[in-house]
């Protein structure tokens, strides 16, 4: 029976299934036996939009600006953070995001979850992999040394859903070109008050289950919300953007803050660019990220590494020494030296 629970459970975990779907509690379990003590009479008007029932927290008429948001979902008192990516982040830290960009295979991704980084960067930005692949992936070896972290197309409620239901520890999101565009960012990223994320199950529910404090109740804590600044207009609002409760840190993004705005690395006015990301997570409090390259510059705490790709052609070099690349060279076909890429 124990072996059939734990097959069911995985089954359950691969399809993304909400605890509600397996089997757990849920909200209507509240009312069994049928009773409904303060539901409206049938067929009558309750009144409820410009009158309270008794004992409600907010009073008279409704009025979604003056709601009072109730304690139901509050983490418990002394909840200690549990995703240690964002107790690293806390500690001033670095971590680095191990880049998962084509793999779809879950054996591919333990192992980049598995080498060495804090957590995995799987890039839905740039990359066709849909996301029932993602939830597989991350399913398949769920508590590896690095945390499940995701980038995402853009900012939209329907891809941050996603990321989130399917695990996402670390979410980072691209091209914010606004003040208001990172509102929503965030919005879509968090449960009530902090944000607006829909309560819908999903395998994070199951992958944390047991986390202390409650999943639910203690997600808005422990999720790292990384924004990335790669635009001129980002630039422009970098400051405001930094200062967003929830996040927890902003990207210098090398590549994208050139072919914006038609500098290279090392050019006076893409540094000028980085310095502007730089200066607003300083005058923010925030972490700041970027390629791993800049380890060593000033203030970064918060990188990309490499892809898988690059990751294995590393590990064969490790191993063959001087006998890399050292392949036999035709001089026809596709292996000749002309052919080769």
């Amino acid at each position: 029976m124990k072996h059939m629970t734990c097959a069911l459970l995985s089954a359950a975990l691969a399809l993304g299934l909400s605890a509600a779907a397996f089997g757990q509690a849920t909200e209507d379990e509240i009312a069994k036996g049928g009773q409904f003590p303060l539901a409206a009479k049938a067929g009558q008007d309750s009144h409820a939009f410009d009158q309270a029932p008794a004992g409600a927290v907010n009073q008279g008429k409704y009025d979604m600006d003056k709601w009072k948001y109730g304690h139901a979902w509050d983490a418990p008192p002394g909840t200690k953070i549990w995703n240690p990516v964002k107790l690293k982040m806390m500690r001033g830290e670095k971590v680095v995001g191990g880049t998962v960009f084509a793999a779809t295979d879950p054996e591919i991704y333990c192992a980049v979850a598995n080498a060495g980084y804090d957590f995995t960067w799987t890039e839905q930005q740039h990359d066709a992999r849909d996301w029932k692949e993602l939830q597989r992936m991350w399913a398949a070896c769920p508590y590896a040394k690095a945390v499940p972290g995701v980038r995402v197309a853009y900012t939209d409620e329907r891809e941050e859903q996603h990321a989130m239901d399917a695990g996402a520890l670390v979410l980072v999101v691209p091209t914010v070109r606004s003040y208001e565009e990172a509102i929503k960012a965030r919005d879509w990223a968090f449960f009530p008050p902090l944000g607006k994320r829909s309560v819908g199950g999903g395998q994070a529910f199951n992958l944390y289950a047991n986390v202390p404090g409650g999943y639910r109740q203690t997600i808005n804590d422990n999720l790292v919300l990384v924004l990335m600044i790669e635009t001129l207009d980002g630039l422009k609002d970098a400051d405001r953007i930094a200062k967003i409760p929830g996040v927890t840190a902003i990207f210098a993004a090398s590549s994208d803050l050139g072919n914006f705005a038609g500098y290279k690395q090392g050019d006076p006015d893409y540094e000028r660019e980085i310095n502007i990301v730089h200066d607003a997570a300083m005058k923010a409090g925030v972490r700041l990220c970027g390629p791993l390259a800049w380890r060593d510059r000033p203030d970064f705490t918060c990188f990309q590494g490499g892809t898988e790709l690059a990751a294995i052609a590393r590990g064969a070099k490790a191993e063959l020494g001087n006998l890399a690349n050292t392949q036999g060279k035709p001089e026809v076909g596709p292996w000749a030296s002309s052919g080769r890429n």
